[in-house]
């Protein structure tokens, strides 16, 4: 209990020094500040599995899958990996609500900074109740198993010109009918008050759809992990270090996005092979490493395909 409550409290406390002291005042975040806080989030993360190592090999945290030290480590760096992969989806749909609700540049980070502490609330709720599932009822690793296999054919098959549209989504019209709704951005506020009513601004709308979203993100990257392992702080953990990196690394790739047009199937073979490793679990039991590196091969193929196109199309 006493790692969780610290490791808890360590994540309020960066997150209340992002906010009051390294993003006090709202700016534009360039691909360069973005950039050397994506590289500062990823080698945290592989820095935290040191940290993991050292908790398993201490019996500091409970382990009760009894795994070693360095399975550990293990499980933790692959479970990151897992969830970093599946948010870049997140961060395209992300880009398409700042748009559709023209939020300035400078006011993004807000938004992005109180949809993260929301998505650690419902990640944390949908890990516990996924874990408890799982210990409880062991057939739902197949239901698991085989939702992320549909999930990855239906990526595969679905139509490239199918788009979200935040405006059309059924979270908004259902805001609409329960709140003014104003289309004046007052500055960083989320609520406005003009004539004696208080709106929402699009801060507000924008903020709402995303947290939504990110649930319904879950609901793939949860049960992705949990074929990795049950271990909940492994998988509470990993997922916190993708999520709190999320933001820098929304800001960096946003622009850049459909350079990465062939990473959609390096998703697919991950999402594909956690689901296959889940509903053949009594029968191969495969090395962590040999997941680790599927799962790292995957997205080193699909950058690089992605970004030669990428580089012949503009010769």
């Amino acid at each position: 209990m006493i790692v969780w409550i610290t490791f808890l409290t360590a994540v309020l406390i960066f997150l209340a020094l992002d906010l009051g002291v390294f993003n006090k005042t709202p700016h534009i975040i360039s691909s360069k500040e973005a950039g050397k806080w994506t590289g500062i989030w990823v080698a945290l993360s592989f820095m935290f599995s040191g940290v993991i190592y050292w908790l398993y090999s201490t019996n500091y945290i409970a382990n009760p899958d009894n795994l070693k030290p360095t399975t550990a480590a293990i499980k933790f760096i692959t479970g990151y990996l897992i969830e970093l992969s599946l948010s870049i989806d997140n961060i395209f749909v992300i880009a398409i609500i700042f748009a559709a609700f023209k939020i300035p540049q400078k006011y993004q980070h807000r938004v992005l900074f109180w949809g993260i502490l929301g998505a650690i609330i419902f990640r944390g709720l949908m890990i516990f109740f996924g874990v408890m599932l799982i210990n409880k009822f062991s057939w739902m690793t197949y239901i698991f198993g085989a939702f992320l296999i549909y999930t990855a054919m239906k990526m595969l098959f679905s139509g490239k010109d199918e788009q979200f549209q935040p405006k059309k989504s059924f979270v908004y019209r259902s805001l609409k009918k329960i709140m003014p709704i104003s289309n004046h951005i007052d500055e960083e506020h989320f609520f406005v008050r003009r004539r004696h009513i208080t709106a929402a601004t699009p801060l507000f709308v924008a903020l709402v759809v995303i947290e939504v979203m990110d649930v319904v993100f879950a609901i793939d990257s949860v049960p992705a992990i949990l074929a990795i392992t049950n271990d909940p702080f492994l998988v509470f953990s990993s997922n916190i270090f993708a999520i709190l990196g999320l933001r820098s690394m929304y800001f960096f790739l946003a622009n850049m996005l459909a350079k990465f047009s062939y990473l959609e199937y390096s998703l697919i073979a991950i999402l594909s092979f956690v689901g296959l490793k889940m509903l053949l679990h009594e029968y191969i039991k495969l090395p962590e490493w040999v997941s680790l590196a599927f799962i790292a091969l995957s997205l080193i193929i699909g950058i690089v395909i992605s970004l030669r196109k990428s580089s012949k199309e503009f010769v």
